[in-house]
């Protein structure tokens, strides 16, 4: 089993960057695919971002895409989320997730098995 830990969420004005860690422990990261995703008060949890174990392959959610950036360091057991151009509607908890699952799946919720406990990131206007 995989313990995920997130950091380095805050509160930032909009146009601002961040970029938030997922630390894993209890196993070796860079044996599953991981994803980013967040949620926003009254909204359902939704994908943002994922990468897959060996860092080859990215995708990202419409509304994130040439604004953030996902990267992993297996060296480190760690995945990023570079963040960029924030806007207010970037405000949210941000999880990270891991899976073994198919790489097919990789934006769906469901197919996560390990979830760390989030991180807020709050955009002010």
């Amino acid at each position: 089993q995989v313990q995920l830990v997130e950091s380095g969420g805050g509160l930032l004005q909009a146009g601002g960057s961040l970029r938030l860690s997922c630390a894993a422990s209890g196993r070796t990261l860079s044996n599953y695919n991981t994803g980013w995703f967040r949620q926003a008060p009254g909204k359902e949890r939704e994908f943002v971002a994922a990468i897959s174990w060996s860092g080859g392959y990215t995708y990202y959610a419409d509304s994130v895409k040439g604004r953030f950036s996902i990267s992993r360091d297996n060296a480190k057991n760690t995945v990023y989320l570079q963040m960029n151009s924030l806007t207010p509607e970037d405000t949210a908890v941000y999880y990270c997730a891991a899976t073994l699952r198919a790489w097919s799946s990789s934006q769906v919720r469901n197919e996560y098995d390990y979830w760390g406990q989030g991180t807020q990131v709050t955009v002010s206007s």
